[in-house]
């Protein structure tokens, strides 16, 4: 019998204030490029690098990034960081995650850029040996900021370059502005609803 290879996770985390259509394009081509099976998008409660001024509900969030997904089958929602409450450490979920899907093999995503103060995250080296660290290419980043030693010990993928931002969607959505193909119809639509970030 041949051996069965583990499945391979990704877990993607972030505030997602709200998700854009540029969180959905660099998941889906680090999914690809890794040929990964699924891919874990985990809003966060409290993100310990973030003040809490302009961040939306929590449930309003994690409903924004179930209708951003839906439709691809690789892409899931999990709340944990959510159900956690309080400061959301990345290492925490990680080792959480584990526990819930052990046969996996664990890939934690994020934008280069966040490398630069990887070392004063919570336990960064329990970090890298307990997951494979994916980092995302940001446009006009220049990689000479990040530690060597560090660059050797993670993933780089380059995924497409899209200038998109959450704070950016919130500038426009509060002046009165378009949103439409920044964010996904469904995702607009519940903007539109609930009145957010007016």
């Amino acid at each position: 019998m041949p051996e069965m290879s583990c499945p391979k996770l990704g877990i993607f985390g972030g505030t997602f204030n709200p998700p854009h259509m540029a969180h959905l394009l660099a998941a889906e081509g680090v999914r690809d490029h890794l040929k990964l099976d699924k891919i874990l998008f985990v809003p966060a409660s409290i993100p310990p690098h973030k003040t809490r001024e302009g961040v939306i509900p929590a449930r309003h969030r994690l409903e924004m990034v179930r209708l951003a997904i839906e439709g691809n089958p690789a892409f899931e929602l999990s709340d944990i960081e959510l159900r956690r409450k309080g400061t959301s450490y990345t290492i925490d979920t990680i080792l959480e995650l584990k526990q819930e899907h052990p046969d996996a093999k664990v890939h934690f995503i994020l934008g280069i850029d966040l490398l630069i103060d990887f070392d004063k995250w919570k336990e960064p080296d329990r970090i890298l040996a307990e997951c494979d660290l994916v980092a995302m290419n940001r446009p006009g980043f220049d990689l000479a900021v990040v530690d060597k030693e560090l660059l050797a010990r993670i993933q780089l993928v380059n995924v497409p370059s899209v200038d998109i931002s959450s704070t950016n969607i919130r500038r426009r959505v509060k002046s009165g502005r378009s949103i439409r193909y920044l964010v996904p119809a469904s995702v607009e639509g519940y903007i539109v609803r609930n009145s957010i970030y007016l």
